[in-house]
Formats: structure tokens, sequence, C-alpha cells
């Protein structure tokens, strides 16, 4: 009975921070935005896009607070068009509905 036995447990939740209000949640309530290397913003539905991210709660108060402190073009190191914003709205209207 000299066998190494590894427990299974399950692994904890990834958390990333929110760049509105700073709260670390786990990564399934957040929303991402991601700059590829070619430049092009984007909001990443899958949460597996390839770039540099950034996440946001689905909470229009912490987007509008990114808004105020620029903080998706700080995070990015991309400026962010208004499309962007008005697309990362329309998303927290769809899970508030939820």
């Amino acid at each position: 009975m000299g066998g190494s036995s590894k427990r299974l447990t399950a692994a904890p939740p990834r958390l990333r921070k929110c760049v509105g209000c700073g709260e670390e949640r786990p990564k399934a309530e957040l929303l991402r935005v991601v700059r590829a290397s070619d430049g092009a913003v984007s909001i990443d539905a899958s949460g597996k896009a390839q770039g540099r991210g950034a996440y946001v709660c689905a909470d229009f108060e912490c987007v509008r607070r990114a808004m105020k402190k620029n903080a998706f073009a700080r995070a990015l190191r991309h400026p962010i068009g208004g499309e962007i914003y008005a697309r990362i709205e329309e998303l927290c209207a769809d899970r508030v509905s939820k």
C-alpha cells in the first residue's frame, strides 16, 4: 500500500478584478473586453479569446465607473470607442433581465 493517493478536490474559482469597482469575483460573473494583437477591441463572450483582457462586473454602476475612470483604455493600453461601451451596457441589460 505504498502508492501515492491524490485527493480529487475542486479547484478554487479563478478570480479576476473588476476595472470599475476593483472587487475580485469569479471569472464567470464578469464580462471580458479583449484587445487582440492586431489592436482590435471586442467583447469576449467565451472568456478564452487571445489578447490582453479587462474585466467588469455585469452591473451598470461598475460600467459607468470604468467609463468615468477610462479604466478599459488603461487596462488594455489602447483607446476604447463608444460602441464598445454601448455593447457592454446591452450585455448588462441582458444579464439583469435573465
